[in-house]
């Protein structure tokens, strides 16, 4: 039994920074890494994934701790929470975990007993894959509903990445609560 954690929203200007984990004792069709789906795929096996997996948790990192702490230690922040959520919700099939596989080539979590980074992870192990779809459904979702609370940031379209569009509301508009100041596209632009 394995842990498969993954991140989304580390490269946005705006928004928090999600992790998933994910426990999975099964074959779900269609699984890979979040980027490579449509928004219709991802929200599909989203409900399949909730449903289907041994277990599951999501962690946020809010803007402000981007700032404060920096976006790796934001990142470790959100995959503890993440990791936690799953432990604490599904404590018996956490006791059966041996290895813990993060996306990437760094080990945010290398406190934890069996973890390490594999490249492409996303793409390649099924539960990393999960992790990084049931992250970015819940990171999108949230965004959409902050562009009610912030209207003509147009979150509902980019999510809170750099695009042309959100680089001309910031312009026009200036920065708005979720934006995080440290980020430095946010301060070339203001």
């Amino acid at each position: 039994m394995i842990i498969g954690v993954d991140e989304v929203g580390r490269g946005c200007m705006a928004g928090p920074v999600v992790a998933g984990a994910v426990i999975l004792d099964r074959r779900i069709r269609g699984l890979k890494d979040s980027k490579q789906l449509i928004k219709a795929e991802r929200e599909r096996l989203d409900v399949i994934i909730r449903k289907r997996a041994v277990a599951y948790g999501l962690g946020w990192a809010s803007h402000q701790e981007i700032d404060e702490f920096g976006l790796t230690q934001a990142v470790r922040l959100a995959m503890q929470r993440a990791v936690a959520e799953l432990q604490g919700q599904y404590q018996e099939a956490a006791r059966e975990v041996q290895e813990i596989i993060i996306d990437g080539n760094y080990n945010f979590l290398k406190e934890l007993p069996g973890s390490r980074a594999v490249v492409r992870a996303d793409d390649t192990v099924a539960a990393v894959s999960a992790a990084s779809i049931i992250a970015k459904v819940a990171r999108d979702n949230y965004m959409i509903q902050m562009a009610e609370q912030y209207p003509g940031y147009n979150f509902e379209s980019h999510v809170g990445y750099c695009t042309p569009g959100h680089r001309k509301a910031l312009l026009e508009l200036g920065m708005c609560e979720l934006h995080r100041r440290s980020f430095a596209p946010v301060r070339a632009i203001l």
